[in-house]
């Protein structure tokens, strides 16, 4: 009989004991995840899931020109051309660079208001291998120039609608395209709910990259992943430095011009270039400090990089230890996200003015499970930069090239790596308990993915139509 009388009191005791920590969970009952699940129940009546399919009319948008011109400013004026050429080359491509013009459209779509860090442009190609510390290799997210704190399902929609264009540059008839993008939100739902019903932590580190196959049934791609894979592996600074440098007449090694892709900088902006490594050492752990302490810097050049950041600043700078190995660090520009303007009236906040580098960084360690040990951040001539190694075995699939029967394989891969990067920040249970059990909202998803499609059909044709009537230059196959 006294058992009872005593256990309460002893709770209470324990609780005066132990004060709230600022940065952990408050105490809750045990029901909490409970009530977690059933508030993302709530949001389906204020936000049905079937509403996902919406498409906002695209009246008083801006065309595909003006959309290019605008995204261009800033940019270094003579790699627009290299940039609309790659833009003009697919309607997928034209996907990659117009993350801007997709977030103006993303505005008038149904959103929950449930906050996570979002890569910004999901979009299929920009996952991908990477190596981790120890020369394994990861798959994950691999781009975050636009990331920041937004609609979870800005993402899904850009990932679903990014299959549906490479399945048709893959030649898969449009049930196949539908589907991918069917099996991208459907995989997205379940892992949600798998990580939901995780132990916290079990949940952070879950889906390792040797199950992530099973766990999405995506045993067709076993293959180009693996042939993937083998290219990654030599993907290296060394090879990079063996191919793109050479000893110069002092015996210095230097980068050899290969315009326009690479090209050796003058004196005052490789000066400005290596000065810039100093506060870069101050963003990193001190660990990896006596690490860089072991190379000394040779050489900087300017590298044109991929489609969405052609005309962007970017630099790679050589440095060799004392065996004369390589290390390629690249520092890449880093400018305001393209979603910073529409956030606001999606109904998110818009996160004070930061560094730019920082943000990127910051977002990046957010969603990926492992991630580049010298990542970091700097500012070259008032301009803001990112660091990161370059070539650190990277690897990617080129989703338009798959064949037909692996689209939806990798449809379901891909947005299983999505809802993780997404439960690192967002609580997955309150995604899970919205998303739900059946289907309605991979239907949605689908549906939207279709119409977004044919929208960016109809853009590239007016750019393509744009380019042949000399309306804006481009540099077609570069």
């Amino acid at each position: 009989m006294g058992e009872p009388e005593t256990a309460v009191p002893a709770q209470r005791a324990v609780d005066q004991r132990i004060p709230a920590v600022p940065g952990f969970a408050r105490r809750t009952a045990a029901g909490a995840s409970k009530a977690a699940k059933n508030h993302g129940k709530t949001l389906r009546d204020q936000v049905p899931r079937a509403s996902h399919a919406t498409l906002p009319p695209a009246d008083g948008r801006p065309d595909a020109v003006r959309a290019v011109e605008e995204s261009s400013r800033g940019r270094v004026p003579e790699l627009t051309p290299i940039r609309v050429g790659r833009m003009a080359a697919t309607p997928f491509a034209f996907l990659r660079g117009s993350a801007g013009l997709m977030a103006y459209d993303l505005v008038g779509t149904p959103v929950t208001g449930v906050e996570a860090q979002i890569c910004g442009d999901a979009h299929a190609a920009n996952f991908g291998l990477y190596g981790d510390a120890r020369g394994r290799l990861v798959i994950d997210l691999n781009d975050f120039d636009e990331t920041v704190v937004g609609p979870w399902e800005w993402d899904v929609k850009r990932l679903a609608a990014s299959l549906v264009l490479a399945g048709r540059e893959a030649g898969a008839d449009e049930e196949t395209c539908r589907r991918a993008a069917f099996d991208a939100a459907g995989a997205y739902r379940r892992t949600m709910r798998l990580l939901a019903k995780l132990p916290a932590l079990d949940a952070w580190n879950a889906i390792a990259d040797e199950e992530l196959v099973s766990h999405t049934d995506a045993h067709d791609l076993l293959g180009t992943l693996e042939r993937v894979s083998q290219k990654a592996r030599q993907n290296t600074s060394g090879r990079f430095a063996a191919k793109s440098t050479e000893q110069g007449p002092d015996g210095g090694w230097r980068f050899v011009d290969a315009p326009p892709v690479l090209r050796r900088v003058g004196d005052a902006e490789a000066a400005a270039v290596t000065e810039a490594l100093g506060p870069y050492l101050g963003t990193l752990s001190e660990d990896r400090l006596p690490l860089l302490a072991r190379y000394a810097v040779h050489d900087v050049a300017f590298r044109v990089v991929g489609t969405g950041s052609v005309g962007t600043r970017s630099y790679v700078v050589l440095l060799l230890d004392h065996r004369g190995e390589p290390l390629v660090l690249q520092v890449k520009e880093a400018r305001t996200s393209v979603l910073v303007p529409h956030l606001e009236a999606a109904g998110f906040r818009v996160a004070p003015a930061e560094h730019e580098g920082r943000r990127v960084v910051l977002g990046q360690k957010r969603m990926q499970v492992v991630s580049d040990i010298l990542l970091g951040w700097t500012t070259v001539q008032g301009r803001e930069f990112q660091v990161r190694q370059f070539r650190n075995r990277k690897g990617s699939v080129d989703p338009a090239a798959l064949a037909v029967d692996q689209i939806d394989d990798y449809g379901r891969m891909t947005g299983a790596l999505l809802a993780r990067a997404h439960a690192h920040s967002a609580d997955p249970r309150l995604i899970a308990g919205y998303c739900g059990k059946n289907e309605e909202l991979d239907e949605a998803i689908a549906g939207f993915a279709v119409a977004y499609a044919d929208r960016t059909e109809a853009d590239h044709a007016d750019l393509v139509a744009a380019v042949r009537a000399g309306r804006i230059g481009a540099e077609l196959g570069v």
